[in-house]
């Protein structure tokens, strides 16, 4: 689906990752962890295409990125769900149509859709915020706004950067509840953070791997969880 063979990349002068063979399979369950400015969220910006590696080999669902050009990275996108850091949202927009845009965009915005959106937004808690305009949302509201609309279409695997950072234990446990649903399914799904408390918290409910960024390079830090 995704896989990485020695892999390298350069910014601003100097190599930020360095060596990384990876392969994400479907079904499979990661963590991503290490220190601020280690890369992670440049190694998963390398896994859906808005990055190229400087060195080694990434390959998207069979193809090499290098050779994907315009039309094959927008395939990639809409196979691949990404919760950023930064949630960018349309400000004109409500919650709602935001979460919907790529339904709208895949050309999958159906009746049935639509119900399974009313769902996902009972799941994460924004059923109550559906009308609202995302200027009005808080911090918390917009990460769970932006985990919704990165899963609406069951993309094929889901990335997310530090999707709990800004919500409480009961709901990131919640959101990462809805992770494991979705990786039980066969979505393969990546979660960078630093909150070691979720990692240990989510072995009761998946196994996973837990990745480590350190040197420049992507090590083992932990067995199956």
């Amino acid at each position: 689906m995704i896989s990485f063979d020695h892999v390298a990349y350069s910014y601003g002068g100097g190599e930020l990752l360095t060596d990384i063979s990876l392969e994400l399979a479907p079904g499979s369950f990661h963590f991503l962890t290490g220190p601020s400015g280690a890369g992670k969220t440049t190694f998963l910006k390398l896994c859906y295409a808005a990055l190229t590696p400087t060195a080694g080999q990434v390959t998207l669902f069979g193809k090499d990125v290098r050779d994907l050009g315009r039309d094959g990275v927008a395939d990639v996108r809409r196979r691949v769900g990404v919760v950023h850091q930064d949630c960018q949202f349309l400000d004109h927009l409500s919650v709602a149509e935001n979460v919907a845009l790529p339904l709208t965009v895949s050309g999958r915005d159906t009746q049935a859709a639509r119900q399974d959106l009313d769902e996902l937004l009972g799941w994460v808690g924004l059923t109550h915020r559906a009308r609202a305009r995302p200027p009005e949302l808080s911090g918390g509201e917009r990460q769970r706004a932006a985990l919704a609309r990165a899963v609406i279409v069951a993309p094929d695997a889901i990335l997310a950067d530090e999707p709990t950072g800004n919500v409480d234990w009961e709901m990131s446990q919640r959101l990462m509840t809805l992770l494991v649903e979705l990786n039980r399914m066969g979505r393969a799904v990546m979660i960078a953070t630093h909150d070691l408390s979720l990692i240990r918290a989510a072995k009761s409910q998946v196994s996973a791997r837990v990745l480590r960024i350190s040197n420049r390079r992507l090590q083992l830090a932990g067995a199956d969880l």
